[in-house]
């Protein structure tokens, strides 16, 4: 079986004897695109792993209460996004420093990252990306490289999808300022 229904998943990890067979058939489907996901987020590969890792045991403790109101992947992406976010309060707090030099340390640790195989514009474009807003940026993260359509990403930051497009047009407007005063 190369890719298991939602429903097929969490059908096998609501029976005992086939939950653990039900959970991997999971992390097929959903580990690299909640790495990447998160990745974008804590940009640091190392701090993407814990983080991931920290999201698929808040899953496996809570995938029987999950009641399909939502899609299982904007299920596993609101997990995903509010375990990253609580990873970047801990470290600022831990660190005692502003937003704005997390983000310098965020963009010096990917120069020095070799898993990150992203050319100058690439690392422009995260450091574009990381001076929005936090809000703005998970929009911006979620619709640009997710592709996450308005009404699952508004699911996911528990928001309106007019405010999201609103959102994401100003995380545009930005991101092509920042470009055309770089060059």
């Amino acid at each position: 079986m190369t890719d298991p229904s939602d429903n097929f998943i969490i059908s096998l990890f609501s029976d005992s004897e086939t939950k653990t067979e039900g959970f991997k058939l999971l992390l097929k489907k959903y580990k690299e695109k909640v790495y990447w996901h998160v990745r974008r987020i804590v940009v640091s590969h190392d701090d993407a792993n814990d983080v991931v890792q920290n999201t698929f045991i808040k899953i496996w403790e809570n995938l029987d209460s999950f009641h399909g109101d939502s899609k299982l992947y904007t299920w596993i992406y609101r997990i995903a996004t509010n375990e990253s976010i609580n990873f970047i309060n801990k470290k600022k707090s831990a660190l005692f420093i502003s937003i704005d030099e997390l983000n310098e340390n965020f963009l010096d640790n990917l120069k020095a990252d070799t898993n990150f195989k992203g050319d100058e514009i690439e690392r422009k474009l995260i450091k574009a990306i990381n001076q929005l807003p936090p809000k703005q940026r998970l929009v911006f993260y979620l619709r640009y490289f997710s592709n996450m359509p308005y009404k699952d990403i508004a699911d996911v930051l528990h928001t309106s999808e007019n405010t999201l497009k609103s959102s994401y047009h100003q995380a545009m407007k930005k991101i092509k300022k920042f470009f055309s005063s770089t060059y």
